[in-house]
C-alpha cells in the first residue's frame, strides 16, 4: 500500500477500518476528482498555512468543492495574517511533500505544533477521504473514526463555519 506504514499501523491500534484506493499522483483537486468520481465519500481540501511571523502553523480542512481565499480565510481563522507554509514547514511539521497535504499528517508532529481547523459542515459527512501521507492513493474513513484519529493526534482542533464568521 502506497502512503506512511506508520499511519497504517496507526489505524490499526485504533480500530479504524479504511478503504484503500490507489491512483496516480494526485497533487491538486482537480486531479484528484478524477480518481474519486466512484468513490462514495467526502473529499477533502488541506490547506497548510502558517503565520506572518512564522512559528504558528494551521491546517485547515475543508470539503473540496468550497471556495475560500485566504484572506476570507484570516477573517474566519482570526490567526493574523496567514500565507502558504513552505515545503520544508510542510516537510517537517508534517512529513508530507506539496499535493499531499493531509490530516494523517499529524502523526509526524509530534510536539503538536499544528492547529487544525476544520469546516464545521464536514461533520455532517458519514465517509471522509484523505491522501495516506503521498498522493498516490486516497483512504476512507467514517467521520467517527477521523475524530477518533484527532483525538489520538492531540493537536488543538477548532471548528469554523464558511457561512457565518465564527470559530468554536
Amino acid at each position: 500500500m502506497n502512503g506512511d506504514p506508520k499511519l497504517y499501523s496507526i489505524l490499526t491500534e485504533l480500530d479504524i477500518v479504511f478503504e484503500y484506493h490507489e491512483h496516480p499522483p494526485a497533487p491538486t483537486i482537480e486531479e484528484a476528482m478524477k480518481y474519486w468520481k466512484n468513490l462514495d465519500a467526502t473529499h477533502c481540501k488541506n490547506l497548510f498555512f502558517r503565520n506572518h511571523k512564522g512559528n504558528q502553523h494551521y491546517l485547515v480542512i475543508l470539503e473540496h468543492t468550497q471556495q475560500m481565499g485566504i484572506h476570507g480565510l484570516e477573517k474566519q481563522l482570526k490567526q493574523g495574517k496567514l500565507s502558504f507554509a513552505s515545503d520544508q514547514r510542510m516537510l517537517k511539521y508534517l512529513g508530507v511533500t506539496p499535493g499531499s497535504v493531509t490530516p494523517f499528517g499529524l502523526i509526524n508532529d509530534t510536539e503538536h505544533h499544528v492547529h487544525v481547523f476544520i469546516d464545521q459542515n464536514l461533520a455532517k459527512s458519514k465517509t471522509i477521504s484523505f491522501h495516506p501521507c503521498i498522493n498516490t492513493a486516497s483512504i476512507i474513513i467514517k467521520w467517527q473514526d477521523f475524530l477518533k484519529f484527532l483525538q489520538f493526534a492531540t493537536n488543538k482542533v477548532e471548528y469554523f463555519s464558511l457561512y457565518s464568521n465564527t470559530v468554536e
